[in-house]
């Protein structure tokens, strides 16, 4: 830079200063002049509730709390995930504000002379003021929730905004502290729907269409329901009765379900099932051999692959049913080999390995502490253990610790798999876990590093079939969280759009 080109940028930058100067003198005079108006100003029915809000708050207490009675309130994975992706954008802006936020303005807390005793926090903050991590982590929880239900959304918000507003009415915070918290709040939240989309984010599978009968009212549809595939199933039942008013709905025990499809699949125009993915994968087995299309109504404890389908709700089904909207799909198949004539089916995925283990885990403790607990817990158990699985695959003899095939191929949601576009592929998604030391703990670290596909103990292939040999007696297999016991040989593939099922088109 010349002498004349330092000058010129010199003489710019002190032209600047005063303006700069003079932009954030009226921030904070205005700053300043909203926290004295709310600190000074009489709000009815504030002094006994505000600060007591804002203390609940601490340590987002009150959000873990909220998050908690919108699993247990909510009506299905909605709500549950509504309620995980609060938290986890609660926990990234909270991250965010104290790692960085907190330590880049150094700004004191405001001066308390004019706020009343009454309203003053008993334990005053020690952090620096801006900016405000209350009203981050409230704007992060309401956000996240409403991005995945808007119904809750609509109840959190209220809440939030008057944790906000709570942190100038103690004074513990300046209303520039509080505005630029929720911002950043906000922001955690869309980083985190960037790394984990939204349902609403991802595509319904749409080919192939497929010719169903259109029944409005329900006429020819017989609907059963398992009675036990979770605590969502009765509610469903009464949703399908109300808005179905001219179906057979037909409520029977676990094992009575297979016979009462077989029958209702005999005269039925279409069959339909209430329950979780257990229920789905022995209705869509009879459905497929009667050849008659499949409503799936959202009813258990795990619904993948009414979600996968694009099936939210009750009223997704009633829609697709009333216009007559439906594809088809394909279906997973396992046949005892050589030649073996009986197979199973699935609708979702096939595993050999420690997944059968975490299911019969699941399955023992649920009825004592839920669905979801008893299933965490079986998850912590298992990782912690090695538990080989001799096969053999492709002629050659490994030791796995899990072995899974998906129906069709799954995509990324987020850090490992949990989403299929295609329901008519083709295609089997084959991975495999290999054993040794702690393998489930150096997955779960490779989860949390970065993508699945980069460890080194996890292998994904795509094949159309796979044959599987040498499996000890006594081995588990699951499919669809139901398990049973694998003959020494398995062939594992596919038939192609072997099944015709109700689905919503996708309004633009």
């Amino acid at each position: 830079m010349s002498a004349d080109q330092a000058a010129a940028h010199a003489a710019a930058h002190a032209a600047a200063d005063p303006v700069r100067s003079r932009v954030a003198a009226l921030l904070s005079a205005w700053d300043r002049d909203v926290f004295h108006r709310v600190a000074t100003r009489h709000w009815p029915g504030a002094e006994p509730l505000l600060p007591r809000l804002s203390r609940s708050a601490n340590h987002g207490l009150l959000w873990f709390g909220a998050a908690a009675g919108i699993a247990a309130l909510g009506r299905g994975a909605g709500a549950r995930r509504a309620a995980v992706r609060g938290v986890a954008s609660l926990a990234v802006a909270s991250a965010t504000i104290n790692t960085v936020g907190k330590r880049s303005v150094r700004r004191a807390r405001p001066v308390l002379d004019a706020v009343p005793m009454v309203r003053r926090l008993k334990r005053q903050p020690f952090t620096t003021s801006f900016p405000s991590g209350h009203s981050a982590s409230a704007a992060a929880f309401a956000t996240g929730v409403a991005l995945e239900s808007r119904g809750w959304g609509a109840a959190v918000a209220p809440v939030a905004a008057a944790v906000a507003l709570s942190r100038i009415y103690t004074g513990a915070h300046y209303p520039s502290d509080v505005l630029v918290g929720a911002a950043l709040g906000v922001g955690a939240a869309f980083a985190v729907r960037g790394v984990v989309p939204t349902r609403s984010q991802l595509p319904a599978p749409g080919r192939p269409h497929a010719d169903a009968p259109a029944l409005p009212g329900g006429a020819g549809l017989v609907v059963v329901v398992n009675e036990e595939s979770g605590s969502d199933s009765s509610a469903a039942a009464a949703l399908v009765r109300d808005a179905l008013p001219r179906a057979e709905v037909r409520t029977c025990a676990p094992e009575a379900v297979e016979e009462e499809l077989e029958r209702a699949a005999g005269w039925c125009r279409a069959l339909g099932v209430v329950g979780g993915d257990g229920t789905v994968n022995r209705a869509a087995a009879v459905a497929a051999r009667h050849r008659v299309p499949l409503a799936v109504f959202p009813g258990g404890t795990l619904n993948h692959f009414a979600y996968d389908l694009g099936v939210e709700s009750v009223h997704d089904t009633c829609r697709a049913l009333a216009a007559g909207d439906a594809v088809r799909v394909d279906l997973g198949r396992f046949t005892p080999g050589p030649g073996g004539a009986d197979h199973g089916y699935f609708v979702n995925t096939f595993s050999l390995g420690v997944y059968p283990e975490l299911v019969r885990l699941r399955e023992r403790w649920a009825p004592r502490i839920g669905g979801w607990p008893a299933g965490v817990l079986a998850a912590l158990r298992l990782l912690r253990g090695e538990h080989p699985l001799e096969a053999e695959l492709g002629g050659e003899r490994h030791a796995l610790w899990l072995l899974f095939a998906g129906n069709c191929l799954y995509r990324r949601m987020g850090p490992t798999p949990g989403h299929r576009a295609e329901l008519a592929d083709g295609l089997l998604d084959v991975r495999v876990v290999r054993a040794g030391r702690l393998p489930g703990l150096r997955l779960l670290a490779a989860v949390f590093a970065g993508p699945l596909s980069r460890s080194p103990v996890h292998t994904a292939v795509t094949l159309r079939r796979l044959r599987i040999a040498g499996l000890a007696p006594g081995t588990v297999l699951a499919y669809d969280g139901e398990v049973s016991q694998a003959p020494p040989e398995l062939l594992v593939d596919k038939e192609d759009e072997a099944l015709t099922v109700y689905r919503p088109q996708v309004r633009a």
